[in-house]
């Protein structure tokens, strides 16, 4: 049996370290943007203003709560957790769905209650300017986040997106009460619609976390490609007991046995080589666990070999050959 470690490690690291820049960047900007809003809403008489300062409270602690889970998954394994912490951004992309879950019916229900009760007067230059610096800000921290695959800049991308398009929402506000005071109805159904896309975003990220936890095949990995490729390096018989799964963002592993003929069982490396450098190659899986086993001892081999598949998952590409 071969155990592949990654090798990208430095890769890596450096991956982790970047996202950790980006997130306590974007962490200080956004807790920034926060106090302005609720000072410029206390001054202005914005309740959009003081509502949205609310509304970044709860990403600030998403962003934080982000941070710490790289920090986390940056440790490393101990005898208890043979993967590190690598899952504990998975744990944080999860709460944080739930946040934006939270926030969204909280959106709604301000939307509603605006509908019903309208804003009375309001400093619209104030509450302009300071949306648009707002807006500025939030652009800027989703152009840091925009470049992290990890889940957790992902689930804090849709915070600051909500933020961003929130600021929208209230420039556009401010500019429909400037020519028309009576259009106030037109933020809150804005709100609406937006709360609606964030909920989107939210039940899709909310899914990928699903299948993370599931342990299920990656999205972008076709099972019976990764089988095919397997078995068909040179002395490879048929491929079971094949999972493949993801243990943090980018970061995949695979376990299978390989049936190998009794006249190759002497290139047992060189098989292992091949294999590895295949996974790695065309599919970027570089944790692998891989047994080797003949054809004599497999104990599943006459199931692969005269029916074409295993109980479990697996595939016999050499099987026609006998």
């Amino acid at each position: 049996m071969a155990h592949d470690h990654d090798h990208a490690a430095g890769a890596h690291g450096a991956s982790t370290a970047r996202s950790a820049r980006n997130l306590g960047l974007s962490l200080v900007v956004t807790a920034g943007i926060m106090v302005a809003e609720a000072v410029g809403g206390f001054v202005s008489g914005s309740l959009a203003l003081v509502s949205d300062a609310g509304h970044m409270l709860t990403d600030v602690a998403a962003l934080a709560l982000a941070l710490i889970a790289v920090r986390f998954a940056s440790r490393p394994a101990d005898e208890k957790r043979t993967f590190g912490f690598r899952r504990a951004e998975v744990l944080a992309a999860q709460a944080n769905v739930a946040a934006l879950v939270v926030l969204t019916a909280w959106i709604i229900w301000e939307a509603v209650d605006r509908l019903r009760h309208p804003s009375g007067h309001i400093a619209l230059p104030v509450m302009a300017g300071v949306a648009a610096i707002g807006l500025v800000a939030n652009l800027v921290v989703l152009r840091w986040l925009h470049a992290d695959e990890s889940l957790n800049a992902r689930s804090a991308f849709l915070h600051v997106l909500g933020d961003a398009v929130s600021s929208v929402v209230v420039l556009a506000g401010a500019a429909a009460m400037w020519f028309e005071p009576t259009w106030t109805w037109i933020d809150p159904i804005l709100s609406l619609a937006i709360s609606l896309l964030i909920l989107w975003g939210a039940l899709r990220l909310s899914l990928e976390i699903a299948d993370i936890l599931m342990e299920a095949v990656p999205r972008h990995l076709a099972i019976e490609e990764v089988c095919g490729t397997m078995g068909g390096v040179a002395g490879v018989l048929a491929v079971h007991d094949l999972h493949v799964w993801t243990i943090s963002s980018g970061h995949h592993a695979l376990s299978a046995h390989l049936v190998v003929g009794e006249g190759d069982m002497g290139r047992n490396d060189a098989i292992l080589d091949d294999v590895k450098g295949r996974l790695r190659k065309r599919f970027g899986i570089q944790h692998s666990t891989i047994q080797i086993e003949s054809a004599r001892y497999a104990h599943l081999y006459d199931d692969v070999h005269h029916h074409g598949h295993s109980p479990e998952t697996g595939c016999a590409p050499h099987a026609a050959e006998g």
